[in-house]
C-alpha cells in the first residue's frame, strides 16, 4: 500500500479548493454559512411568543400547543405507514443479476474510485483490506483512496505495512477544521481519477460483485441518474438488544422507508456508506458540504434539486452495528445534528425549494428530515406529561387534553404506537430474521435512547454544531459477515 505525500502547499490547496466548491455552487446554502435574518428571527421569536402566550392564557395556549403536537404525529404516523405500503406494493430497486454484473467486459468498465475515510482506526484497517480484495472488479479499473488525517499516525503505519496486490493509495488529509467525514471526501475526490466514485467506511464488507451491478445499473439507467444507494445490513448484529435493535432499524430503513420513499417520489436523504455516484455529478453540485456532520443526507437533496436522480440498488454491504449505549448516543446525536442542519440550510429560501423540488416532495422533506428528530424531542415531553397523569392524577394535565383533544392523542398514542411496532414486525418477517422477534416487541425502549440522542443533538447544534462525533469501530465480530447476515 503506498502513502502518498503531497507536499504540504499542494495539500493545503487542494483541500481550499474542495471546501470552496461547494459553496460555489450553491452560494450561501451550506452549513457553513449563518443562518438567514429570518431563520433567527424564528428559531428565537416562536419560543419567545410561545412562553409569552403560555404566561398570559396558560390553558387556552397549552391546550393548542397539545393539539398541535398531536397533529404533527398523526401526520408523521401517517406518512411512515404510507411509505410502507409503497414499498410492499412495488419494489423499486435495481436489480442486476450475477450473470450480467459478471458479462460486462473488464475493458468496457469504467475506472473506478473507492474513498475510504478513516480516522484512529488501526485495528479495522486488515479487515478493510481484506474486504475491498474480494471486490470483483478488473484491479487496473480500480482507484482506491483510502483517506487518513495527517496526524493519525496510529493507523497510517498500519495502512503502510499492508501488503496488497489492490492499487490503494493513502492519501493524508491535512490538518484544519472542521474535522469531518465530509471534509476528507471533499480531498479525497480532488484525487479521484475514476468515472465513478463509491464510499465505505473503514468497517465496511461490500458484496464482491457490488461495484460492477453499480456499473451495469448506471450504463442501463436513465441519463440523470446520479446515484445509487446499495443496502447496508449489520454483522454481529445478534450481540445484545441494543444491536438487534439496530438491526431491525436499519432493515426497515433499508426494506420499507428508502424504497417507500423512492415508490413515491419523495425527496431521498442518503446513507453514509455505500453510495454509488457519478463523478460528473457530484462535482456539479460541489462535492460534500465539510461543515455538515450528515453530509450524505445532504447531498441527497442537493443533487435531487440540480434534478439528478437517484436509486436503489439490489446489493448488500455488511456494517459493524454499535454494541456501546454511550457509542450509539454519540452516532445517534450526530445524525439527528445533520437532520436539523440539513433542514436549516434546504429551508434558508423555501420558494426556491418549492421550485426545485415541488410541493409532494418538500412535504416529505419536511416529514422525514425536519420532523424526524425534532419529534424524538418532543416525545420526552409527553412522555414526561404521561407520567405525571399516572403518578399524580395532576388537574394542570387533564385540563391540557379536552374533548376531541384527548381523543387524538389516545389514537395517535395507541395507533402510532402500534402501527410503528408492526411495521418493525413486518421487517423481521421480510428480512426472515425471527431472532429480532423480541427486539421489535420491545421497540419503544428503544426509542427512549433516540429521545436522548435527539435532545444531545438540539443542544449541541446551538453549541458545537461542526463537532464530529466519532464512533468507535471494531467492537463486533467480522467473522460472522461471510455467513448469513446477522
Amino acid at each position: 500500500m503506498r502513502v502518498r505525500h503531497v507536499p504540504v502547499a499542494e495539500a493545503e490547496l487542494a483541500l481550499a479548493t474542495a471546501m470552496a466548491e461547494v459553496e460555489e455552487a450553491n452560494p450561501g446554502m451550506t452549513a457553513s454559512s449563518p443562518a438567514t435574518t429570518r431563520q433567527r428571527a424564528a428559531l428565537w421569536g416562536v419560543p419567545a411568543v410561545v412562553l409569552v402566550l403560555l404566561a398570559l392564557f396558560p390553558a387556552s395556549a397549552a391546550v393548542a400547543l397539545t393539539t398541535l403536537g398531536s397533529l404533527v404525529y398523526a401526520a408523521t404516523v401517517f406518512h411512515r405507514v404510507r411509505l410502507v405500503r409503497a414499498a410492499l406494493r412495488e419494489d423499486p430497486a435495481l436489480h442486476v443479476s450475477d450473470a450480467a454484473a459478471r458479462a460486462v467486459p473488464d475493458d468496457d468498465l469504467p475506472v473506478y474510485t473507492v474513498l475510504v475515510p478513516a480516522y484512529r482506526e488501526p485495528e479495522v484497517v486488515r479487515g478493510l483490506v481484506a474486504a475491498l480484495e474480494r471486490l470483483d472488479y478488473p484491479r487496473h479499473k480500480l482507484d482506491v483512496k483510502l483517506l487518513l488525517e495527517v496526524d493519525d499516525v496510529a493507523t497510517v503505519g498500519e495502512a503502510a505495512a499492508i501488503v496488497t496486490d489492490l492499487p490503494i493509495e493513502v492519501l493524508l488529509v491535512p490538518e484544519g477544521e472542521p474535522r469531518t467525514k465530509p471534509r476528507a471526501l471533499d480531498y479525497g475526490l480532488q484525487f479521484a481519477t475514476g468515472e465513478l466514485v463509491t464510499i465505505y467506511d473503514a468497517e465496511d464488507h461490500p458484496e464482491p460483485l457490488q461495484l460492477r451491478r453499480a456499473a451495469v445499473a448506471f450504463r442501463d439507467g436513465p441519463p440523470e441518474l446520479s446515484c445509487v444507494q446499495a443496502k447496508l445490513l449489520f454483522y454481529g448484529g445478534h450481540r445484545n438488544l441494543l444491536t438487534r435493535w439496530f438491526t431491525a432499524e436499519y432493515a426497515t430503513w433499508f426494506s420499507l422507508y428508502l424504497p417507500g420513499l423512492m415508490v413515491d417520489g419523495a425527496t431521498i436523504p442518503l446513507g453514509g456508506t455505500s453510495n454509488h455516484f457519478k463523478v460528473a455529478a457530484l462535482r456539479e453540485v460541489g462535492g460534500w458540504d465539510a461543515w455538515n456532520v450528515t453530509e450524505d443526507c445532504d447531498l441527497g437533496v442537493r443533487l435531487q434539486r440540480a434534478g439528478f436522480g437517484i436509486g436503489l440498488i439490489d446489493s448488500t454491504t455488511m456494517e459493524e452495528p454499535n454494541t456501546d449505549v454511550i457509542n450509539w448516543v454519540k452516532q445517534r446525536s450526530r445524525w439527528y445534528k445533520g437532520y436539523l442542519q440539513t433542514f436549516l440550510v434546504q429551508v434558508r429560501r423555501p420558494r426556491a425549494l418549492v421550485r426545485d423540488l415541488g410541493w409532494w416532495r418538500t412535504v416529505h422533506f419536511v416529514l422525514f428530515v425536519g420532523l424526524t428528530p425534532l419529534l424524538a424531542v418532543m416525545n420526552l415531553w409527553f412522555w414526561g406529561l404521561a407520567l405525571v397523569w399516572v403518578t399524580t392524577r395532576a388537574a394542570f394535565v387533564q385540563a391540557m387534553y379536552p374533548g376531541i383533544t384527548y381523543y387524538l392523542a389516545v389514537a395517535v398514542w395507541a395507533l402510532g404506537n402500534l402501527a410503528v411496532v408492526y411495521v418493525s414486525l413486518v421487517t423481521v418477517r421480510i428480512i426472515r430474521r425471527p431472532d429480532l422477534l423480541l427486539a421489535s416487541l420491545l421497540s419503544p425502549l428503544y426509542w427512549v435512547l433516540m429521545s436522548i440522542a435527539a435532545l444531545r443533538a438540539v443542544v449541541q447544534l446551538v453549541t458545537d454544531p461542526f463537532h464530529w462525533e466519532k464512533t468507535t469501530h471494531g467492537l463486533a465480530d467480522p467473522t460472522a459477515v461471510h455467513g448469513s447476515p446477522t
